[in-house]
Formats: structure tokens, sequence, C-alpha cells
């Protein structure tokens, strides 16, 4: 028999305040909600349909006749908790109940004595529950939803090319991994030392702030592992729909490969800018380098020191203190470089060389760049240090899309999971390059959106004429709240 719940939650809360009046505070304020910035994502969400192109990659078998919750309403509810702060299932019991979360997905909403309800944790839990010891499908008696891994992977592409107005001359992608701790028993989870836990090791591409891919691996593979086959499907997609676009394929040493860097140089327009791990062949074809950086520093250093003497006492700590004031040297030069077994032909090489107060540093990339095309310099610092960048997307997609919440036990649901992160990404990217361009929010994270836009408090008044959505008064930032909605009413719409 299942238990009654019972509210043991106080009606009421004292708090001191001023002398004359008490401060109480309660549960009692009716229809009001903290989340009144959902307004914004769900229009945009209109407006270019992502959900609903998310929602067509899945397959329903159940009966029509016993369905309340749509595909599409079960997936809108399930992201946009994600994008306002609800990483668990179990928040939906109580989001279920809330009219700006039923007004987001398109129901009607109701009055007092019929509220409309919206889907609970056990239905949501249905829709990204994949086990793997049952049929899926029409036959299936339990599991009646299915998704299509192909359709869903495609959709990111096909995303990112409708974001741009026309072909552009250049993108750049970018390949990295991240880590996914786990601390339960999930299929295909291995501990790796590298990141000192037992996790996932998902895989991504980025183009800017775009997500093009996000595919889920064990962490026991090599961090290359499946790195070619997803960069040929992106670019084969892209390359379906934009002819003549310029592609650098940029990553850390990881992707330095020659069966990645060899497929790049078959193709015309494709270019890449790896980094490369460093060895004593490397170091010794960089020894004319490294002296001439060791004689300008010390050259720079001389001179500070010498100026120094002549408006201090001479001192022992004199170049130390002048070490501090000059810049460090730093050396750039190409070099042709063949590994002895590895690669099946020689490729250039840049190589940076730093020489400062603590010692030399020094780095490599590999190209494809020609040096007439790119120089040395320019190459390190411009085409490849950026990718640095990439960092914060996974501190977006896993502190504040929850990304890493891989807590079910199949590996299927578990990317099933990553990916409904990574849709909220997309809507969240959408909302900011079309509509927060040119404010102040224009390059802010994702928590910082959510912070100042999204989380907003209001009280919603339901009446036969129209729906009220009253946000607070005090509202810091309802001046680009109002640059948003006025740039959400010029954006036609994808259908």
């Amino acid at each position: 028999m299942t238990p009654v719940f019972r509210d043991r939650t106080p009606k009421q809360f004292k708090f001191s305040g001023e002398k004359s009046r008490p401060i109480v505070v309660n549960f009692q304020g009716g229809t009001v909600t903290s989340d009144a910035g959902l307004s914004l994502i769900a229009e945009i969400d209109r407006k270019l349909e992502i959900t609903s192109k998310f929602a067509q990659c899945f397959q329903d078998y159940r009966q029509p006749n016993r369905i309340d919750h749509s595909i599409e309403s079960l997936i809108k509810q399930r992201i946009y908790g994600l994008i306002m702060g609800y990483e668990d299932l179990n928040d939906h019991e109580e989001l279920r109940h809330d009219p700006m979360f039923t007004l987001a997905v398109l129901k009607t909403i109701g009055i007092e004595d019929e509220p409309t309800i919206l889907a609970g944790k056990s239905t949501l839990n249905r829709l990204e529950h994949c086990p793997e010891d049952i049929e899926q499908g029409a036959d299936s008696r339990y599991h009646k939803i299915r998704h299509s891994s192909e359709e869903i992977e495609s959709l990111f592409v096909k995303i990112f090319l409708e974001s741009y107005a026309k072909e552009p001359r250049q993108i750049i992608l970018d390949l990295d991994v991240t880590d996914d701790l786990v601390h339960g028993n999930q299929e295909q989870v291995f501990f790796n030392t590298y990141y000192g836990g037992y996790c996932y090791a998902p895989f991504y591409i980025f183009c800017g702030k775009h997500l093009l891919a996000a595919k889920l691996r064990p962490s026991n593979v090599d961090p290359a592992f499946g790195a070619l086959e997803e960069l040929q499907r992106v670019i084969k997609q892209i390359r379906q729909q934009w002819k003549n676009v310029e592609i650098l394929v940029r990553g850390d040493s990881a992707y330095s490969r020659d069966d990645i860097m060899t497929w790049c140089e078959s193709l015309s327009g494709i270019d890449y800018v790896f980094g490369l791990a460093r060895n004593s062949r490397l170091i010794q074809m960089t020894t004319t380098t490294q002296n001439r950086a060791l004689l300008e520093f010390e050259q720079k250093l001389s001179t500070v020191v010498s100026f120094l003497e002549t408006v201090f006492k001479p001192d022992e700590q004199l170049p130390e203190i002048a070490s501090d004031l000059i810049d460090n040297s730093i050396w750039y030069k190409s070099l042709d470089y063949q590994t002895r077994e590895s690669w099946s032909r020689s490729r250039r090489v840049v190589s940076k060389v730093e020489y400062g107060a603590k010692g030399t540093n020094i780095r490599f990339v590999v190209t494809s760049l020609t040096t007439n095309k790119v120089p040395p310099s320019q190459l390190y610092t411009q085409k490849y240090c950026k990718r640095g960048e990439m960092e914060n997307r996974f501190k977006e997609q896993q502190l504040e899309l929850f990304s890493d919440r891989t807590s079910t036990h199949t590996f299927a649901g578990n990317q099933l999971r990553l990916w409904f992160s990574s849709v909220a990404y997309v809507l969240i990217q959408a909302l900011r390059q079309k509509c927060l361009a040119k404010t102040e929010l224009q390059n802010a994270t994702v928590g910082t959106i959510r912070t100042k836009l999204l989380k907003l408090g209001a009280l919603i008044t339901v009446s036969i004429r129209r729906i009220l959505i009253a946000i607070t008064s005090s509202c810091p930032y309802k001046h680009i709240f109002a640059t948003a909605h006025r740039r959400l009413k010029m954006l036609s719409n994808t259908a």
C-alpha cells in the first residue's frame, strides 16, 4: 500500500524586523513563479523550432488514446528545466504545477479549480530510460519511446548551418575531450589515471560557441578514438550546404595523428593545426632558436640592470628585480619534421621558444598551413592558442547545464542525457546570438544569463481575456529583457 504523503511544512515563518511590526513569511502567495524569463526561451524556441526538430528524432509507440503528454511536450519540459537550473527529474514533481512551465510547453493554463498538470518524474523517466535487456519499439511492453542517434547527431549540424544567413568564408572546428566523473555502476565506466577517477570521456566538436557534436565515450579508449569518424561526418554535412567554405580543424596534441592529418590533406579547403608533444629530436632542432632567445633576454636584462644601478645602490638582488620588469623573449620558427614511424610524410611544425627568468619553455604545433599563408608567430598566437576558449564551453555544459549528470545505469541513457544538455546549450546560444548581441550579456555564460535574465520573480494572473506575468518592478535588467523581446519580434519563424 502506498503511504500517504503529508506536508509537514510550517504554515508561516516569523523573522525579526521593525520594532512595531513582525516579518511573516509563508508559502501561500498563489501563482507566483521564479522563472518568468523562461518566456524568452520559449519564444525563441517557437521561432526556431529547436525542440520541435529534436522531438522529431524520437518515435512514440504509445497508444494515442492513452497519452496525456506528447513527446514534444516532454522534451520541452525536460530541456527548459535544465536551462532554468533544475537538473533532477525529481524537481519536476513540483515544477509540473508551475504555470510558467505550463505556458512554456504550450499547454493551456487552467483555472484554480481545474489546474493543468505537466508530466511528473516517472513519465519523464520513460523518455530517457534506455534499457539494454529488452527490445525497444512497438513490441516492447515497458519502453515505447525510442530515439534515432543518427538523426540527433545530424540535427546539431543542421541547426548550426541554419544559424548563418549566408555561407561564411572560413570556419574553425575545435576538437576536444573532457572528463565526466561518475559515482556508481554505470555501463562502460572505467578508472582513468589522467583524470584520477572513474569517469566517461565525452568528445565534443565546437565552431566558436556553436555545438556540432557531443559523443559520450568510455574513458578507457584513446583520446582520439572516434575523432576522425565524427570529423568526417560533420564536415560531410557542412560541405553538402557550404561548397566553398574554408575549414580549419584545431585540437591539442591528442589529435596530431597521421590518419586525421592525412585525411585533411587529401581534401581541398581543409587545413589543420594541432598541438604536438615535444621530444628530444624536436628540442634538438630548436637549439639555434633557444640560443637566440637566451641572448636577447640577457641583453634586455643587462640594459635594465645598468639603468637600476644608476638609480639604486648596486646590489645582488638587482638582476632579480630587473627580470620582473622585462618581458620574456619569445621566438618562433618553422621546422620540417617527420616522426620515425608513425607519420607517413614530413610536415610543417612551428616551434615556440620562450626564455625568461624561470628558464626555457618550448612548445610545438603541427599544421598543413604554409609559411607563405600564415607566418609562425601568427599561426601559434592567432590560429592555435584561441582553442583554449573551448574550455569555457565545457564549463557551461558541465557546471551550468549538468551534462555530467550521467547517473543512469545504461550507456545509451547517459548519452541521451548528454544530448538533452546539449540541446539546452543550443537554445541558450541561439538566445545569446540573436537577442543579446551588443548588450552587456552578449558574451555572458549560461549561468550569468540564467541569473540575470531568466530567474525573474513574477506574479501570474489568469483571466478570460489574457494571462498576465507581472515581473518584479525592481528588476535591474529590464532594459536587456526589453531588447531581447524586441529582437524576438523581428525574428522570422523557421517554419
